[in-house]
């Protein structure tokens, strides 16, 4: 109980340390940006305010600024020259001196009183411009924040379903709605990342329980003879043999079982590597492994091969082939027939078995392609009931149709139609 309170504190610590630090991060960029584009276009505006108001007073410089002796005399003279023409008397003549002083005066005062209202003008921009762009900072801090929070929500789905993501909740998807965008495309991936996680661990929970299963009566089996004959006070040599001989097609059959089972493993993860191979001669080379067995039996094998190139997995469809006619030929009757017919039609590549044998019911035969399932007539046999799972496995793995027909006689006609490369 201590070892897990911990580690339940440093996952929640992790899921909240991870979004916020990224979250704090974009928003940090996003206001960066923001002042560094806000600065720019206020030195911009701040520039463009200053030629403008410098344009008026291109060319002139004050030197000096007139005194207040020299204002109040012009001042005086101007009320003076006023006074005689509101009165209608002619105004006395000033000195040429005094009449340039005082327009010098007027035009040092203009420009010095353009001056002052230029810097003012200037100082209040700045100001209120650094004003603005603080307020509009904490604003866009703000924004960046949310929005940062909008962006990262599908990274905190993708966190959360990965955290719960296990053995037991693979079957889980994250299903993110949205625009087509980099988040999405990870989502999706991330989607079938879990699709394929989830069926190995699927292939690999049936094959322990299968394995578990169909792996009993065998060893059942060696562990009652190897009982019974250590049992006896004195075994006899032909007891041992006999015993010796039981234990060993008991390991035959786990072996053969354990083949079974990890074939059918391996079609439910794929196809794996892709090459070409030729259905007719994967047939004659199954034909020919069972040939003996076939003579055994006094079966007639009758075949109709063309060519029929598929692509996908070679040593899965070789399985898929051999099972096809080991079934044929175990699951059949003394003096019966077995017809493989293999070619290609409308740009499909077919093989068809079929065989004689028992009698397969409507009912019974669904239930063949189901792992360690055969018909009531066939449970004497030697198979362990796999080769049409694998089959069925194999051909949706290579995306072909898999077809089982009962014929009225007794037997079975299974097809398989797939895809073929073409030329």
């Amino acid at each position: 109980m201590s070892d897990a309170t911990p580690s339940v504190r440093r996952g929640t610590g992790s899921r909240r340390r991870l979004p916020r630090g990224v979250r704090l991060r974009l928003t940090l960029l996003y206001t960066a940006l923001f002042v560094a584009g806000g600065a720019a276009l206020l030195g911009i505006t701040y520039g463009l305010v200053s030629n403008s108001l410098d344009a008026g007073t291109a060319g002139v410089t004050v030197r000096t600024v007139p005194s207040q002796a020299l204002l109040r005399q012009c001042k005086e003279q101007v009320t003076r020259q006023h006074a005689a023409a509101t009165a209608g008397k002619p105004s006395a003549k000033e000195s040429p001196t005094s009449s340039v002083a005082c327009e010098k005066a007027f035009v040092a005062g203009s420009l010095a009183g353009r001056s002052a209202q230029r810097e003012h003008t200037l100082n209040e921009l700045l100001e209120w411009s650094l004003v603005g762009l603080a307020g509009l900072t904490l604003v866009s801090a703000g924004l960046g924040w949310v929005m940062a929070g909008r962006v990262l929500r599908p990274v905190r789905d993708i966190t959360e379903a990965a955290r719960r993501a296990s053995e037991r909740h693979l079957g889980e998807r994250i299903n993110l709605r949205g625009p087509e965008d980099e988040l999405k495309e990870l989502a999706d991936t991330f989607d079938d990342m879990l699709e394929r996680l989830d069926l190995a661990f699927t292939s690999q929970r049936q094959f322990v329980a299968n394995a578990s299963h169909e792996l009993r009566t065998p060893l059942t089996t060696m562990r009652t003879a190897i009982d019974v004959v250590l049992a006896k006070p004195n075994p006899t040599t032909q007891q041992l043999e006999a015993t010796s001989e039981k234990v060993r097609r008991s390991i035959d059959r786990a072996e053969h079982i354990i083949d079974a089972l990890l074939t059918l493993a391996v079609s439910n993860r794929g196809t794996g590597a892709v090459e070409s191979l030729d259905l007719a001669t994967a047939a004659e080379d199954a034909l020919d492994a069972l040939g003996e067995r076939a003579r055994r039996s006094g079966l007639r094998v009758d075949t109709e091969l063309a060519r029929a190139e598929v692509t996908g997995s070679r040593v899965l469809l070789e399985r898929l082939v051999g099972n096809l006619v080991e079934n044929a030929v175990v699951h059949n009757v003394e003096h019966g027939w077995v017809r493989v017919r293999a070619g290609t039609n409308d740009g499909h590549a077919y093989l068809e078995v079929a065989n004689s044998g028992p009698v397969v019911s409507e009912e019974e035969l669904p239930h063949l392609f189901e792992p360690f399932r055969r018909a009531d007539a066939r449970i004497g046999s030697s198979g362990v009931g796999l080769g049409l799972s694998i089959v069925e496995s194999v051909g949706e793995a290579h995306g072909a149709r898999v077809n089982a027909q009962a014929s009225p006689g007794g037997g079975l006609v299974v097809s398989v139609t797939m895809p073929s490369p073409g030329p």
